[in-house]
């Protein structure tokens, strides 16, 4: 199956507008591309430039025509398209499979395909109709895939600041202001939710995915607790990062599975998430047990139940068994958590 295109890399002269900057022409993105643009940014697939050129007046004429939000990375230069679109890849972090590249000129497509053949390249005379090819038609967008470019672009800011700094990660962490919203999933959180449980593996205490259907079902029932994070930063928000399934069994709260996004690996809210969810399980009265299934990859969550109190108390084929030990979840002073009675 065609992998869902996640950015499209567009060539500016004589395709985002007719006429060339440099030549001091007064060239007003079309029409065209003016919806293209802003119906797949509301589908959450990415804008980008990759166009010969000088960056200087090439920025100047996209922010001049209120246009220069929509994209996430700007690459213009005298270099080959490839390269801009390689680093565009590595910069968003996406797979060169998701991306697809559109420019006027059949020289610099078919040197971007040579290249980079993974990457889906479209002549400009084509651009009114990308909307319709299914590549460009995401199955479900969710609240996440809509806030998709704001997302990358505070991303961006984060790791300006990063490189800036002066001080230890912990202080940067620290700066942040990092606030962690948890509360119960609702309807609109179910793709987003499935979405996390499909997608994220090293951040997985048990592996299990869940689909829209059976999340609606756990939503629904006294026996489970579905839980959402999100979090948000001095730089704004990262959209919902975490998810977290709970069994009640008689006098018991089992934590079937808590995931955070590797996106936040870095900023340490995975055992504040599950510290919010021992906390919760003892306000109603119940013990904190949870389960880890080991995979290849997700040996840091196992880490981090521990790191929250959890003790291992014996396994059942693949799964570890844990109970919480009654201690104090450990001091997460960088990042304030807020529960679903403070909203």
């Amino acid at each position: 199956m065609t992998p869902t295109v996640k950015c499209l890399v567009w060539d500016l002269d004589d395709t985002l507008w007719k006429g060339v900057v440099l030549e001091r022409d007064d060239a007003a993105p079309t029409p065209e591309a003016l919806r293209v643009l802003r119906t797949l940014d509301e589908r959450g697939i990415l804008h980008a430039v990759a166009s010969r050129g000088e960056y200087g007046p090439a920025a100047a004429h996209l922010r001049e025509h209120g246009v220069a939000d929509l994209f996430c990375a700007v690459e213009v230069g005298w270099g080959p398209k490839s390269a801009a679109v390689r680093r565009i890849a590595e910069g968003l972090n996406i797979g060169l499979d998701t991306v697809a590249f559109v420019d006027n000129d059949p020289v610099e497509r078919a040197e971007v395909a040579a290249v980079l053949p993974e990457v889906r390249c479209y002549p400009a005379d084509r651009l009114a109709g990308l909307p319709e090819l299914p590549e460009f038609t995401p199955p479900v967008v969710t609240r996440e895939a809509r806030q998709r470019r704001e997302l990358y672009r505070a991303e961006r800011r984060r790791t300006d600041a990063e490189d800036g700094f002066t001080g230890t990660g912990s202080d940067f962490l620290a700066s942040l202001g990092l606030v962690m919203t948890v509360r119960r999933a609702s309807e609109e959180d179910l793709a987003r939710a499935h979405e996390l449980t499909v997608r994220t593996h090293q951040l997985n205490t048990t592996g299990r995915t869940y689909g829209r259907a059976e999340l609606r079902r756990l939503c629904a029932s006294d026996r489970y607790e579905v839980l959402v994070a999100e979090l948000r930063d001095r730089f704004g928000g990262y959209g919902t990062i975490g998810l977290t399934v709970s069994e009640f069994r008689g006098a018991d709260s089992v934590l079937l599975l808590s995931l955070m996004s590797c996106r936040v690996m870095s900023r340490g809210v995975g055992t504040a998430l599950i510290g919010h969810a021992v906390g919760r399980a003892r306000a109603a009265g119940r013990r904190p047990l949870a389960e880890f299934v080991p995979t290849d990859v997700n040996r840091v969550m196992l880490v981090t139940l521990r790191f929250a109190g959890f003790a291992v108390t014996g396994t059942d084929g693949e799964r570890v068994l844990l109970a919480h030990d009654g201690s104090v979840p450990p001091h997460t002073g960088h990042v304030t958590v807020v529960g679903e009675e403070h909203l």
